[in-house]
């Protein structure tokens, strides 16, 4: 019994004496700490991606595949597909609008030292996006109904505007959609611009203040350039996050099938062809499709900010 106990501890000592040098080396160290992350891409990212762009060229049916080349492709030419395509743009477009500036203006008057209870205010607003999105649309949803006793409809009756149906038209539907986007993420997007605004130096703004400059230049001049990263970061999440909205679609309109499609999105479309329908080859080629455009949409403006530019 002591023989194999001294045995397993030699063996143990041996296998420690090989892997020390392993774990412990200079050059091995780096990629011991990487592999949990190139393990997750691979397998999480890099795999799922490679295998929908194979399922694009293929018909996908149960307990078969095979591959009918650039079909999928081609019968993305519909009306539903250029109808998404315009709604997910609209939002993206509205939500960039919105969703940059006045978290800006906002985050500017709770950095200033006039402002008070700014702490209160933060948090105020960064509740929402802590808000369930399920429980945000139903609740929007009802805000807006089609009744004459909803709360907008109220507020319209009050000055004296008929009663209107909010989800039923293309321009009031996407103002809703905008508004409760707006009611979500502003807080988030105030975070993002508050940690870069207390970053930037106030010997900047004092230097800046004895040389004559006013409020508005020392904002011009300095705030703002100095934010470019943090904006160019928060709009890059906007036109990912505009792209890939779907689930407050889905609820406002208790599923999947708005009036004319005045509530259909890309990954709505995606759903409806490729989990509705069962035509998963249809769907990844709209995944795809949707991939691709998002990262040339992200290029672009990467490419105006100038991120491609080789520094001096």
């Amino acid at each position: 019994m002591e023989a194999d106990t001294v045995n397993v501890s030699v063996k143990a000592k041996k296998q420690s004496r090989l892997l020390n040098p392993l774990l412990y080396s200079p050059k091995v160290a780096p990629y011991v700490f990487v592999l949990p992350f190139v393990l997750s891409f691979c397998i999480f990212f890099a795999y799922p991606v490679f295998s929908t762009i194979q399922m694009s060229f293929q018909e996908v049916l149960p307990g078969q595949t095979h591959y009918i080349g650039m079909t999928n492709y081609q019968n993305l030419w519909s009306d539903s597909f250029f109808t998404a395509l315009f709604n997910s743009s609209r939002y993206t477009l509205w939500t960039i609008l919105v969703l940059i500036p006045l978290p800006l203006l906002l985050a500017v008057f709770l950095n200033s030292r006039l402002m008070k209870w700014s702490s209160f205010f933060r948090s105020t607003l960064f509740i929402p996006s802590l808000t369930s999105v399920v429980v945000a649309g139903t609740i929007f949803r009802l805000v807006f109904g089609s009744l004459d006793n909803s709360v907008m409809n109220t507020f319209r009756h009050m000055i004296g505007l008929p009663t209107i149906n909010w989800l039923a038209g293309s321009s009031t539907a996407m103002f809703v959609l905008v508004v409760l986007a707006t009611w979500r993420y502003i807080g988030v997007n105030i975070i993002y611009f508050l940690s870069a605004l207390q970053s930037i130096p106030q010997e900047l703004y004092e230097s800046a203040a004895i040389d004559g400059a006013n409020t508005w230049q020392r904002f011009w001049r300095i705030t703002l350039p100095l934010l470019k990263p943090v904006s160019i970061y928060v709009i890059t999440i906007s036109i990912y996050g505009g792209y890939s909205m779907f689930t407050e679609s889905f609820i406002l309109w208790n599923g999947n099938r708005s009036p004319n499609d005045i509530g259909l999105t890309m990954i709505g479309l995606l759903y409806r062809e490729g989990i509705e329908k069962n035509n998963l080859g249809f769907g990844s080629a709209i995944g795809i499709t949707l991939l691709v455009l998002t990262m040339v949409l992200n290029v672009i403006q990467l490419k105006f900010f100038g991120l491609f530019k080789k520094e001096d």
